[in-house]
């Protein structure tokens, strides 16, 4: 019974003890915040502006990606290409403007293609005008496009 009493005594003792030491810590330390206050909250800027300037920096030097999708036709090559006789029919183009559309095809000028043909430039410009007409288009790079889209030229 004894032993019981002296383990007790012992037990609050060191109990009042450990609260004591926790007491004067926690009034050290809330005079410490109290004395360096300024200090502490100079501290505590000084950290928050670092953190943003870090922060700041890594979006402006992120590399910015950009996917983007290009479209293109693909035309078949030359050799795999069938001249569709029937379009050419219903076109109602004569071989002479047919012939004058293939080397305009090549990107020959008006005069290159008078050349050829041994005929006149404005021949040659009647033989353009009558393409378009019948084409249906206001441009050569169209009546081009046109008669690729139509298979009646490689």
């Amino acid at each position: 019974m004894k032993l019981i009493k002296t383990f007790r005594h012992i037990l609050i003792y060191s109990t009042s003890l450990a609260l004591l030491v926790f007491v004067l810590k926690w009034l050290q330390w809330k005079f410490l915040i109290v004395d360096n206050s300024i200090d502490i909250y100079i501290g505590l800027i000084a950290l928050f502006f670092t953190l943003l300037g870090i922060w700041i920096a890594q979006q402006l030097t992120k590399t910015k990606t950009e996917k983007v999708v290009v479209e293109k036709k693909v035309f078949v090559p030359a050799e795999k290409i069938q001249i569709d006789e029937d379009a050419i029919k219903a076109l109602n183009l004569s071989p002479r403007e047919y012939e004058v559309l293939q080397l305009m095809a090549k990107g020959h000028s008006n005069a290159d293609i008078a050349g050829q043909l041994y005929l006149t430039l404005s021949t040659i410009k009647t033989h353009v005008s009558n393409l378009y007409v019948k084409m249906n288009v206001k441009r050569r790079t169209q009546a081009i496009e046109k008669a690729k889209n139509l298979r009646i030229i490689k």
